[in-house]
């Protein structure tokens, strides 16, 4: 059997961090044995730094491995995963690429540099290739490659298979979860029974890296792609999934069955190489009229496909659907994990 290749995590003891202790758990290639928090968690046994809040159990012996401080001295593994507070995943990050570590990141800081890929492996596997500009414009030996926000991801895993059809115009209403605000979150009185209709910075994250994502990679940068994106980001009451309500214009009016079946038919890298962690279908379309739900869809394939439904014509553009996904798993640190396994399958982990 070959030898796990050994992983670390910064910010391990929030949500997200906690969520890429659970995807690691007998993670066929991947050994998680490095913990990186702040300062004040930094010397304390994992069990005592966190406030566990997983619906799984702590994965065994993790609780009393020791936290270390979140700084590249030496210690931490090549491949860290990171889930970093924006507050600080910046800087932090920037230190462990330079220190020659890749970083695989859920943190938004730097998921607009021209130069640091944007990747949802069955879109755009090819950005990869930023990489090399990035280690040239910065002299790192390690590299940043970050994952999209939870919402973003997925909306364009819904609009990805529509691609070939010439996307002119995305109009995308979500309603997210409230995981997606962290833990503790919100407080009870602002959420229960309410619906909020603002998440600060999400808006414009949902309609910029979008087009990043859908994107063209060559001579060694993005060219981003042209289509007008306008989103509503909306909190409401529920634990985990992303439910998306997209209208879109099209070049090509192809139809609604033909809609469907691109997105039934649509695989990418991970399905190709078959990656651990990748969904057999990234995409599930249900037929029913009131699906997918979010207490019902959410899980579908251990959380890493996203579920359609509802795809019909618009009277205002051309066509809309529903599309939900899950915020923490694929929206998060599921997306991370896949993204690792598709660059150790590329060679650059190497």
């Amino acid at each position: 059997m070959q030898k796990k290749m050994e992983v670390g995590v910064l910010g391990a003891t929030g949500m997200v961090g906690q969520q890429f202790a659970h995807q690691l758990r007998d993670h066929p290639w991947f050994d998680l044995t490095w913990l990186g928090a702040s300062e004040r968690s930094a010397g304390k046994p994992y069990a005592e730094a966190t406030n566990w809040v997983q619906d799984s159990e702590m994965p065994e012996g993790l609780g009393e491995r020791i936290v270390s401080e979140a700084k590249p001295d030496g210690n931490a593994p090549k491949l860290v995963f990171s889930a970093m507070d924006a507050s600080v995943a910046g800087e932090i990050e920037q230190a462990f690429a330079r220190a020659g570590h890749i970083v695989v990141s859920n943190s938004k800081n730097h998921r607009m540099d021209p130069d640091v890929p944007l990747l949802i492996p069955e879109i755009n596997a090819a950005h990869l290739g930023l990489i090399e500009t990035q280690r040239k414009n910065r002299g790192w030996s390690g590299a940043i490659v970050t994952n999209p926000n939870c919402s973003t991801i997925t909306m364009t895993m819904g609009l990805a298979p529509l691609k070939p059809f010439g996307l002119k115009k995305v109009l995308a209403a979500t309603m997210q979860a409230m995981s997606g605000a962290g833990y503790p979150g919100l407080p009870s009185m602002d959420i229960v029974a309410n619906v909020i209709p603002h998440i600060g910075g999400e808006e414009d994250k949902v309609e910029t890296e979008s087009q990043k994502i859908l994107g063209t990679f060559s001579d060694g940068a993005i060219e981003h792609l042209p289509a007008a994106v306008s989103a509503h980001c909306n909190r409401v009451q529920v634990i985990d999934g992303h439910l998306v309500c997209l209208s879109i214009e099209l070049e090509e009016k192809v139809g609604v069955e033909r809609l469907i079946e691109a997105m039934e038919a649509w695989r990418g890298k991970p399905q190709e190489l078959d990656l651990p962690t990748a969904p057999k279908q990234p995409v599930h379309v249900r037929p029913e009229e009131n699906r997918p739900q979010t207490r019902r869809d959410v899980m579908a394939e251990a959380g890493m496909a996203v579920s359609v439904g509802r795809v019909r014509e618009c009277p205002l553009l051309d066509y809309k659907f529903v599309v939900l996904g899950h915020n923490t798993i694929r929206g998060a640190a599921g997306a991370a994990v896949l993204n690792a396994e598709l660059m150790k399958v590329e060679g650059y982990l190497d």
